[in-house]
């Protein structure tokens, strides 16, 4: 039964894929008839022309983004929850979302609010190297704590307390910030798949397939790390060394992702239930390579559901993510409970 149910998903999930990219490419705020957009990608539609730059400049683009955002944050979470043990762990636990929010807000307070025009231009450059940085600088600090603090749950918390001090000054920052600062701060933290361009997308794809080829590379480690610590020593595993690889992967992960896209909420701490409920496994082997997609499949839906009917324009990722990750992780609370 769970081998039929498996091979059932493994066929679904790519079907899914690319049936939302598809919708993705096809659905927008500005009406394109499905066959003109059919033409445009297959190099017939009019170059140069209104739709094929909203299709090719806009459209695909963002369609990727959220393909590679989704897959990044999943994997994310699946091996934080993994590697510590705990059901609610994801990659903002460890404070990285704010420390990306961090070096944002500091850069939009030296910019009094210049970089909000943003998305995609040149105007939002600073910001995008300081939200990385920020998010680097938080993964740095809980790298040196790693190798002094052994214990896992200890080592959460640590990272729960890094999280809060890069909020305490996220909020002094805004404080003191211009009311273009906060605005332009508040429409990052939103949450947007649209932060890549066409030009921006070789260096954001190279760094999150590299990250995710560095992840399937620790599916082993992470079934031996998954049933104890003492357990993975015993068997040959260097659980410090390995835990800070994964720290080091999810790290750059996350801080690519909310460099570019702002921090997405839920995609990194429900994802990998839903894969865990559909193929009723906790062997890495099938949950990596399907949590690649799932991410990429939620979050493809998540932007399509940003879309508002006629021309009503787009709502943030972040209105919408919880709204599927909010049930999953009341569910996970209670059945644990229970």
């Amino acid at each position: 039964m769970n081998r039929r149910r498996t091979v059932c998903v493994c066929c679904l999930m790519p079907l899914l894929l690319c049936a939302l990219w598809a919708l993705n490419v096809v659905w927008g705020s500005v009406n394109i008839p499905p066959a003109e957009v059919f033409a445009i990608l297959t190099g017939g539609g009019k170059p140069g022309s209104t739709m094929a730059y909203i299709v090719l400049e806009s459209r695909v683009p963002q369609a990727l983004t959220a393909l590679l955002s989704g897959s990044a944050l999943a994997v994310s979470g699946l091996m934080l929850q993994a590697a510590f043990r705990n059901p609610l762990a994801d990659p903002s636990i460890f404070g990285v979302s704010s420390g990306a929010g961090v070096g944002a807000a500091l850069a939009l307070l030296a910019l009094g609010g210049g970089g909000a025009g943003l998305f995609g231009v040149e105007g939002f450059a600073p910001v995008l190297v300081a939200a990385f940085l920020g998010a680097m600088a938080v993964i740095a600090v809980v790298f040196m704590f790693s190798l002094v603090v052994r214990n896992s749950v200890m080592l959460l918390i640590i990272g729960i307390m890094i999280g809060y001090v890069s909020s305490s000054a996220i909020s002094l920052l805004n404080f003191f910030a211009t009311e273009e600062g906060v605005k332009s701060y508040i429409v990052w933290g939103m949450g947007n798949f649209s932060g890549v361009s066409m030009r921006q997308m070789p260096l954001f794809a190279s760094v999150v397939v590299f990250g995710l080829a560095c992840s399937l590379c620790l599916v082993k480690p992470l079934d031996l790390m998954s049933l104890g610590d003492r357990y993975a020593r015993s068997l040959g595993v260097r659980v410090v060394r390995v835990r800070n690889l994964l720290l080091v992967v999810t790290g750059l992960l996350t801080a690519v992702v909310t460099a570019f896209c702002g921090p997405v909420s839920f995609v990194g701490l429900a994802v990998p239930h839903i894969v865990r409920l559909m193929l009723a496994t906790d062997s890495h082997r099938l949950l990596m390579p399907v949590t690649v997609m799932a991410g990429g499949v939620v979050a493809l839906a998540c932007n399509l559901l940003c879309v508002l009917p006629g021309d009503g324009g787009i709502i943030p990722v972040n209105a919408v993510t919880p709204i599927f990750g909010a049930p999953i992780v009341i569910y996970i609370i209670l059945r644990r409970n229970g």
